[in-house]
């Protein structure tokens, strides 16, 4: 699995709503500024994450974005499954596909992509926000991804 572009902003992104104070709604524009992103491409990645619930925006001069949910409650898993989809490699081993494969009972290559889904889907889902966060804080410094 490769993760897009989309993937990897949609993250930096949170990262950022995250590290940043709470007290305050977070701007698009200073997001773009500190993580190097196109207003415009951030703009793209916004509709996603807000109908998942990840995030809420407030309006007017002194808006922006806040997490909708606390870091610890958004693993890396939930944020690549919004912004790319389906994380299995194939379609026959994607729990959320009812695609089922004319071959599957004699297929000998179905345990790689199940080992790998499952390797994958393990790494992803047991990292949160907040994991991050913490990992950046006690780096003391800026992050990058």
């Amino acid at each position: 699995m490769k993760v897009s572009t989309k993937g990897r902003y949609s993250l930096r992104f949170l990262l950022d709503l995250a590290i940043q104070p709470r007290q305050e709604p977070v701007s698009l524009k200073g997001v773009s500024e500190r993580q190097s992103i196109s207003l415009k491409y951030l703009e793209q990645i916004i509709p996603p994450l807000a109908k998942a619930g990840i995030i809420r925006s407030v309006r007017g001069p002194k808006g922006g974005y806040y997490l909708n949910k606390s870091p610890k409650d958004i693993t890396v898993g939930m944020i690549l499954r919004i912004t790319e989809g389906s994380l299995a490699p194939v379609d026959c081993v994607d729990p959320e596909n009812s695609f089922h494969c004319p071959r599957e009972s004699e297929c000998v290559t179905i345990h790689v992509w199940q080992q790998m889904y499952d390797a994958v889907t393990n790494v992803v889902d047991s990292i949160t926000l907040q994991d991050l966060v913490d990992e950046e804080r006690a780096k003391g410094g800026e992050y990058y991804i």
